[in-house]
């Protein structure tokens, strides 16, 4: 029984109504997403809204982050396009449970900790592109169900009823967070639509959300080398996108609650989750930020909000369409403008001044690729790459060397400093073989050797002043550095004059 309690944090103090009244408000809100990115990809609506059913409640149950919320995204809604496009549906359903199996064993191999590799700058600017993105897709909801933009009175009620529901949602919690502000303002502008009978659009006017419970359904199509290899470039973006897209959000809600999860478990959970989601009929997803945020905005940090939000999903497609059909799309629309907002990172423009202008370029960069191409996974990739670049050169710059001769004759080197690829060429430049004396001691005690290039610069210089007939001695190399050199065939001939006290740092994570 303890178990089973400690799968659903009942054993700590839970706000079972800000978590139920949460998980009802996101419920609400998952849907017009669900089925909207069910047709960006091309497939059913109810593909999205199966979709995310099974993500939500899987990753609710088992993930590394109690109160962050999953299920069917955009960011895997364009990965599948071209598959959805080129073949059928029962590829998508392969697709996605392949991905889950390769987000699996990224799970059991602890690749979560590579989150760790992600600067700051990164993230401040994938969270500002995807505010935007979140606030762009909102825009669309102001043209009416022919692809036209609302003009006249349509225009003006469906904007008075977003304003309201902004308004609402901003000010309600200034006066009372008994009920979540945003389930208010959906009931509210739901009130007033239906007593006045105004003609605005509802969720319905994007598609049906009537259906059963998933059904079991196995890809029908021959599992052979074909096929696999048809899907696994695919499947090979969803899950490295979904686990970019799940960590990262799992980090912002780090952040916001002051608290931490665990990225291989939410990876784990993930994986299973879109295993489960080809099983029964859905598209496959991943952590949703704004659902996330709408979650821990109303209170919930509990497993119970997400695994109510989806209950009461499952139930809104069986049973309850026609009503969630009925809720105006205005109110759904302000919600997710006030999401945008309060998602993006108002303190990074606070800092343009104080940050270092590479850090600046990185994040405006970052913000740039993720809110223009929409491919979250490719704008993470290049803010770190950069940050790498950068952060190489700048330390390339760093390599230094303090030189002094003792009363022996002695020549002494003295390297601060990295060295390694970025940095060999400006080591070389420290030394005057032609000039210096027979012996000389080089002391790496404020340096390590680093990588395979730091390893051959060592042995060009020693084979340098081997040619000119003057002994080194290599001092103070750390045991990582001279095992380095030792697994290198032994290029040098170490000698160590004396050992520092060395500590190699430990991951246990």
């Amino acid at each position: 029984m303890k178990s089973y309690l400690k799968l659903f944090d009942f054993q700590q103090k839970v706000n079972y109504k800000n978590e139920i009244l949460s998980g009802l408000t996101v419920a609400m809100a998952l849907v017009p997403e669900a089925v909207a990115f069910a047709l960006i990809a091309g497939l059913p609506p109810l593909t999205g809204l199966y979709a995310a059913f099974v993500m939500g409640l899987v990753t609710s149950v088992l993930g590394g982050r109690p109160g962050m919320i999953s299920g069917a995204t955009g960011a895997v809604a364009v990965v599948l396009v071209n598959l959805v496009k080129d073949y059928t549906i029962e590829y998508v359903y392969l697709a996605v449970i392949l991905a889950g199996i390769i987000q699996l064993i990224a799970g059991l191999l602890r690749l979560g900790k590579l989150m760790r590799l992600v600067p700051h700058p990164v993230i401040f600017g994938f969270v500002n592109g995807l505010a935007i993105i979140i606030f762009s897709s909102q825009i669309t909801q102001f043209k009416t169900s022919s692809g036209q933009w609302m003009n006249g009175s349509s225009l003006g009620i469906f904007s008075a009823l977003v304003v309201l529901t902004m308004i609402i949602i901003w000010g309600l919690p200034k006066l009372s967070k008994a009920i979540p502000s945003s389930l208010v303002a959906i009931l509210v502008v739901f009130g007033i639509v239906t007593a006045f009978d105004f003609d605005t659009k509802t969720v319905g006017d994007l598609a049906s959300i009537s259906g059963s419970f998933p059904p079991f359904h196995l890809p029908n199509i021959a599992l052979n080398w074909e096929a696999f290899s048809i899907v696994l470039p695919y499947s090979a973006i969803i899950a490295g996108v979904g686990l970019i897209e799940s960590l990262l959000t799992l980090n912002i809600v780090d952040e916001i609650t002051e608290t931490r999860g665990r990225g291989n478990k939410e990876a784990m959970a993930q994986g299973f989750a879109n295993v489960l989601s080809g099983l029964f009929s859905g598209m496959g997803g991943c952590a949703m930020i704004g659902q996330s945020l709408i979650n821990i905005s109303n209170g919930a940090r509990a497993r119970l909000s997400g695994v109510v939000a989806s209950l009461m999903f499952l139930f809104f497609i069986m049973f309850g369409s026609s009503l969630i059909e009925s809720v105006p799309m205005a109110a759904l629309t302000g919600l997710m403008i006030m999401v945008a907002l309060g998602t993006f990172e108002w303190a990074s423009i606070r800092t343009f001044k104080r940050m270092p202008k590479s850090d600046v370029i990185v994040m405006v960069l970052v913000t740039l690729v993720t809110a223009v191409l929409h491919n979250l996974a490719l704008a993470v990739l290049i803010g770190v790459i950069i940050s790498a670049l950068i952060f190489a050169w700048d330390n390339a710059k760093r390599i230094r060397a303090r030189k002094s001769i003792d009363d022996n004759g002695v020549k002494h080197y003295e390297i601060y400093g990295p060295l390694f690829f970025g940095s060999v060429t400006a080591f070389h430049e420290k030394f005057d073989i032609q000039n210096d004396p027979k012996e000389i001691i080089i002391d790496f005690f404020e340096s390590r050797i680093v990588d395979m290039s730091a390893i051959e610069a060592v042995n060009k210089i020693t084979e340098r002043y081997k040619k000119a007939g003057k002994t080194v001695h290599l001092k103070h190399l750390s045991p990582d550095c001279r095992e380095l050199l030792t697994n290198a065939d032994e290029i040098i001939d170490v000698n160590v004059l004396e050992d520092p006290t060395y500590k190699v740092m430990t991951d246990r994570l």
